[in-house]
C-alpha cells in the first residue's frame, strides 16, 4: 500500500534514456534517405515502429509520475521532458512518412545536411541523458545542441531559398517544403529538450 511513496528515480532516468536511444535509432534510419536508392517505404515503416515505442515509453513515464509520491524532480518538468522527447520522434517520423507518401526519390543536399544535423543532435542527446541522474556535465550538451539547431536553421533557410528560385515546379516545391518543415521542427524539438534539461539542472543545483 505504500509503493506509491517509494522513490522510483532510477525508473524515470531509465525511461528518459530509453527514449533518447530510440531517437538515435530514428535519426540513423532517417539518414538512409540521403541515398537515391533508399527504400523509403521501409524507412517510413521502421520510423513508425520507433514512434510507437516512444509513445509507449511516454505513457509508462506518465503513469509512473501519477503513481509515485516522490519524484526525482518537479513533476511538470518530468511531463515536459517526456513530451518534448516524444515530439522529436513525431517530427522525424512525419518527415520520413512524407518522403514515402510523396514518392520523393532524391532529397536536396541541404535537407540531407539537416538530417545529418539531427543525427548529431540525437547522438549527443543519447549520450547526455544518463547524466541527468547526477545533474553533472550537462552544460556542454545544451550549448552544443544550440549550435546544431542554429546550423539546422541556416540549412533550412538556404533550402527554402533554393526551392523558391524557380527551377522546380510548384508541386515539387510544396512537397519538399512540407518535408523541410518537419525536419526543421525536429531540430527545434531537440533544442526544446535541451532547454528543459537546462531548466531542471538549474532548479536542482
Amino acid at each position: 500500500m505504500f509503493s506509491g511513496f517509494k522513490p522510483k528515480s532510477e525508473l524515470f532516468y531509465a525511461l528518459f534514456t530509453s527514449t533518447a536511444q530510440y531517437l538515435e535509432f530514428g535519426a540513423k534510419t532517417l539518414a538512409e534517405l540521403a541515398s537515391p536508392q533508399a527504400d523509403t517505404a521501409s524507412i517510413a515503416e521502421r520510423m513508425v515502429g520507433f514512434e510507437h515505442e516512444c509513445d509507449r515509453i511516454k505513457r509508462e513515464l506518465f503513469r509512473t509520475v501519477n503513481s509515485t509520491f516522490v519524484t526525482p524532480f518537479d513533476r511538470s518538468d518530468i511531463y515536459m521532458l517526456g513530451s518534448t522527447l516524444d515530439d522529436v520522434m513525431d517530427h522525424m517520423e512525419a518527415a520520413s512518412h512524407l518522403v514515402s507518401l510523396y514518392g520523393v526519390r532524391e532529397l536536396p543536399h541541404h535537407l540531407c545536411d539537416v538530417i545529418d544535423t539531427l543525427d548529431a543532435c540525437a547522438k549527443i542527446t543519447a549520450e547526455a541523458m544518463p547524466k541527468l541522474a547526477s545533474m553533472q556535465g550537462l552544460e556542454s550538451y545544451w550549448i552544443k545542441i544550440n549550435e546544431l539547431e542554429n546550423t539546422a536553421d541556416h540549412l533550412y533557410r538556404t533550402c527554402l531559398a533554393n526551392l523558391f528560385d524557380g527551377h522546380l515546379d510548384a508541386l515539387t516545391v510544396m512537397k519538399l517544403k512540407d518535408i523541410a518543415d518537419e525536419l526543421e521542427d525536429a531540430a527545434d524539438a531537440f533544442e526544446k529538450v535541451s532547454h528543459v534539461i537546462e531548466t531542471i539542472v538549474l532548479k536542482e543545483s
